[in-house]
């Protein structure tokens, strides 16, 4: 009985602490859409990782050529001629693999290169929303496109667009 009744109190007291608070949100999708910085670090990022997925695709085509080959001659090879051609498919897998992980991995090439070129756009977004944030007076700010679980967000409370107007006026 004793904790229904704090749970109640609990529940009028953080509902009269929620009243204060205000909260808005941004979809930071649609301001990398529409930043042509944004669009710029991304075209460069696309071109980048298609220069390196052709090379991947490439060295994935000569492998399956080479294993093409060896499975139509493996039955006449000598053993040591066999193991010498499996060893060298071996290192051409291998060879594969750490392109694939150099270039794509956690901390690979375009791990680096989205960094380098997204963090100062980041920055800006970042700064432009708590400008606009403290300017409305919002105390908490979340992103809709991201993974924060936001079932309902009325539409007024959306600053989207006045982060937007805050970026393009610097």
């Amino acid at each position: 009985m004793k904790s229904r009744i704090f749970l109640v109190l609990f529940v009028f007291a953080s509902t009269g602490l929620l009243a204060q608070t205000k909260i808005a949100y941004i979809n930071s999708a649609t301001i990398m859409e529409q930043l042509p910085e944004a669009q710029d670090a991304q075209k460069q990022l696309d071109a980048q990782s298609s220069e390196w997925q052709n090379e991947l695709t490439r060295m994935g085509n000569e492998i399956q050529s080479k294993v093409e080959d060896y499975d139509k001659r493996k039955l006449i090879m000598s053993d040591k001629r066999r193991a010498e051609v499996e060893a060298e498919l071996q290192t051409l897998d291998k060879k594969l693999v750490d392109y694939r992980n150099q270039k794509f991995g956690t901390s690979g090439e375009m791990f680096n290169k989205q960094n380098e070129l997204m963090k100062p756009i980041q920055e800006k977004i970042f700064k432009a929303v708590k400008d606009v944030a403290d300017e409305e007076g919002y105390d908490y700010v979340v992103d809709r496109s991201s993974s924060t679980l936001l079932l309902y967000a009325n539409t007024k409370h959306d600053l989207t667009q006045k982060v937007l107007t805050k970026l393009q006026q610097k």
